[in-house]
């Protein structure tokens, strides 16, 4: 009688779990996806640590193709460098997911490793208060969990994060 209990406990519970993975499936699925609205974004850095990831979903992107061609992006380097080089006490990016290569002088190419980008939005930031605001936060598909309530969505102070539909891909900032 306690093994036939037991097997129906087990087989019961089997059974819900699979129920419950199968709803959160159909609800998260790919059909939604996270976004980040990059006119609301405020580069506030709540991104890099309130993803349930290790390492944020959230990646800086550059509106322009072409932009942070010049020798002194406010995206890359704190506001008053005590140069103008790649020294880390000079730099914004905490991971060094910033480089810069010298195209001519006085132009420079700008990149960012999403590798080794975490979210905290200090380049948005910095290239928002004193540049162009060509750099923002998006959350990448690819890396994103799709929780079922996203924690940095939850902690949002501008309500930047929704959820769209996967056909449309990623929220642009127009340049």
């Amino acid at each position: 009688m306690l093994k036939t209990c037991c097997r129906y406990g087990i087989a019961g519970g089997l059974l819900g779990s699979i129920g419950f993975l199968a709803s959160k499936e159909k609800i998260v699925g790919d059909t939604l996806v996270w976004q980040i609205d990059p006119l609301k974004c405020i580069g506030c850095g709540l991104c890099a640590y309130r993803c349930n990831k290790m390492v944020s979903a959230v990646k800086c992107f550059h509106t322009k193709a072409m932009c942070g061609y010049c020798d002194l992006c406010t995206g890359f380097f704190n506001p008053q460098p005590f140069a103008r080089n790649e020294g880390a006490e000079n730099q914004l990016c905490p991971t060094d997911a910033f480089t810069r290569r010298l195209v001519e002088p006085p132009y420079f190419e700008y990149n960012i490793d999403h590798d080794l980008c975490i979210g905290c939005g200090k380049c948005v930031d910095g290239c928002f208060a004193l540049g162009n605001g060509s750099l923002y936060l998006q959350i990448s598909h690819k890396e994103c969990l799709r929780c079922n309530q996203c924690q940095i969505a939850l902690h949002c102070p501008t309500k930047a994060i929704g959820q769209i539909p996967a056909e449309q891909m990623y929220l642009l900032k127009e340049a």
